[in-house]
């Protein structure tokens, strides 16, 4: 494969992106961005791909191209199978992979179509946004991100290792596990967390408008991802049914449970609903910090805004005079209040020296709260 040794992976000069949406646009923009000398992008949707090329994510790949070092297939699952065959049949790169966020049932189409899986590696970046398509597409998506990588039995080291090496362009961590394995996690991690985001949405729908008008940014962070494609989600929950039914079955399981308590006459409810959400605490504890690393615990620091024009750039250009990283932040402001909060996130130590500086440079800032753990 490219002349390389076993296990070792070959120069990636030239890579074509089939899919030009928000993950293989961001693909090309991440392997642009890192040096890869040629990528190429193919879509049936000429505008899409235009637009892809346009933000710098790589030029269309021509009539008649081939043996590029890698293909990356970035298309709907349930279409994953079936243009690997097509693409493998046109002899249009070395080596193979793909970015669906499910492994086992594209696999085993891909084996039904008999493909030279020696050269096929699933993969699946784990990252994504709400929104779809190019538009919401970025170079650093990955950046220490999970990107799973699913080798079959027959799957060549040299494609592993070339995969790896594309992961790691990209800035993303690779982490080698087997097909099932991924689905089963995703269901927990990625499938049924969508699953809940919409049913909790969907009960805004039966709300009436002051109901709706009441919810704060909880509700907003838990709902998120209720602005997902339906389209797409489709295809991806008839791909890893059984998982994800087994997690929103243990899920309604608690749920059940916890509303039973709060039906019931004896004093039991409360005590049932702390242990919910002490069990919470102790879950969300385990889930990695900023660009994968260990939790951190960050301070955080109310400061007063007033609502006017480049207020929010004028308090990050003070942060950054004061040679402090801002984290994070958060506003909140009520619709025709004067002011706002602004929540700056930064590391505990660096809460009093930050808070002191803007003093000094007549922002109203009030104490830090007490450490809270970052994601």
């Amino acid at each position: 494969m490219n002349g390389s040794g076993p296990g070792t992976a070959p120069a990636l000069d030239r890579i074509a992106i089939v899919g030009a949406g928000l993950i293989g646009c961001s693909v090309g923009l991440a392997l642009r961005t890192a040096g890869v000398a040629d990528v190429a992008l193919e879509d049936s949707d000429a505008a899409r791909l235009r637009l892809a090329g346009d933000l710098g994510a790589g030029r269309p790949v021509e009539a008649g191209e081939r043996g590029f070092d890698v293909v990356i297939i970035a298309v709907p699952p349930a279409a994953t199978a079936k243009v690997l065959f097509e693409l493998m049949n046109r002899d249009l790169g070395l080596i193979y992979s793909d970015v669906a966020s499910i492994k086992t049932s594209p696999q085993r189409e891909a084996e039904s179509y008999g493909v030279d899986l020696a050269r096929f590696v699933g993969g699946h970046p784990v990252a994504g946004r709400e929104r779809g398509g190019p538009a919401a597409a970025r170079g650093d998506l990955f950046l220490g991100r999970p990107w799973v990588l699913c080798p079959t039995a027959e799957t060549a080291p040299d494609a592993l290792a070339t995969m790896r090496s594309v992961a790691e362009r990209c800035g993303a961590v690779p982490v080698v596990i087997d097909a099932e394995a991924h689905d089963r996690a995703m269901a927990l991690v990625s499938h049924a967390p969508q699953a809940l985001a919409s049913v909790l949405a969907a009960e805004l729908g039966r709300a009436d408008e002051a109901t709706a008008g009441l919810a704060g940014s909880g509700l907003r962070d838990l709902t998120r991802i209720a602005d997902s494609d339906p389209a797409l989600w489709s295809q991806i929950a008839a791909g890893n049914a059984g998982p994800i039914a087994d997690v929103l079955e243990s899920v309604a399981g608690r749920l059940q449970t916890v509303a039973a308590a709060l039906r019931a006459p004896e004093p039991g409810a409360a005590t049932e609903f702390g242990e919910l959400v002490a069990d919470g605490n102790a879950g969300r504890a385990r889930l990695p910090g900023k660009h994968g690393a260990r939790p951190t615990t960050y301070a955080v620091l109310p400061v007063v805004i007033a609502d006017e024009p480049g207020i929010l750039a004028r308090l990050l250009t003070d942060a950054g005079a004061a040679g402090i990283n801002v984290e994070d932040l958060s506003l909140e402001h009520s619709p025709g209040a004067p002011v706002g909060l602004c929540e700056l996130v930064v590391r505990p130590d660096q809460a009093e020296p930050l808070a002191a500086v803007l003093e000094e440079r007549g922002w109203t800032v009030h104490p830090p709260s007490a450490p809270v753990s970052g994601r």
